[in-house]
């Protein structure tokens, strides 16, 4: 049994980015459980024993239950990562953590939560895509990544010459919003973000994690 046990729904962007953390630290003996978040999973009784406010991921370590991603993100890389996924300089610490809050705060409910949502899961369960809700998203989109692209200072990544936790959080958005029709309008005035996704999305860890 691993000591490591993950509960999340696969396709999730804050499940693959732990999932893409452990991939890049080559830590692959965990046990995966599926909580669907479209199906109840994550509202059972069970669950919320372990999530009070039934989101995904939650993973359980050594016998301790952690929720919340940037948490998770945190102590997986410092237990078991030794602190390479977070750069040693400390303004590019400060640098992730930004990208971290503006996806959390500011991209993930335009990007994901319409963009994405209406173009790929509302078709695909019958239902028709919210075109005024869409339009309506691609600004706050835009200056979510515009405001990233500025705190951009790395390369080939976001905050350096590593691959660090900043990155874990922003790729799976991509994999997503680049099927959309309107990634190229989010992206406009991005181009180091786009130079930057032609590298990462080319990654073993990203073709595992997120295909």
């Amino acid at each position: 049994m691993p000591s490591l046990i993950f509960y999340g729904t696969p396709q999730s962007t804050y499940v693959r980015t732990v999932r893409l953390l452990l991939a890049e630290a080559n830590i692959n003996d965990y046990e995966l459980k599926d909580i669907g978040i479209f199906n109840g999973d994550n509202k059972t009784e069970a669950y919320l024993a372990k999530h009070p406010f039934g989101k995904v991921p939650t993973v359980e370590i050594d016998g301790i239950t952690i929720y919340e991603t940037t948490a998770i993100t945190y102590y997986i890389n410092q237990k078991l990562a030794k602190g390479k996924f977070a750069p040693p300089d400390l303004l590019m610490q400060t640098r992730m953590l930004q990208i971290m809050a503006i996806i959390d705060n500011y991209l993930y409910t335009p990007a994901v939560g319409t963009i994405v949502i209406q173009n790929l899961i509302v078709p695909s369960q019958g239902g028709e895509t919210d075109q005024e809700a869409v339009q309506k998203a691609i600004a706050p989109t835009q200056k979510a990544l515009e405001a990233i692209e500025d705190l951009c200072v790395g390369s080939p990544f976001l905050v350096g010459s590593m691959i660090s936790i900043a990155d874990f959080y922003l790729i799976p958005i991509f994999v997503y919003l680049e099927q959309t029709p309107q990634f190229a309008a989010v992206t406009v005035n991005t181009p180091k973000l786009k130079a930057w996704w032609e590298e990462t999305k080319i990654l073993a860890s990203v073709k595992k994690i997120c295909a």
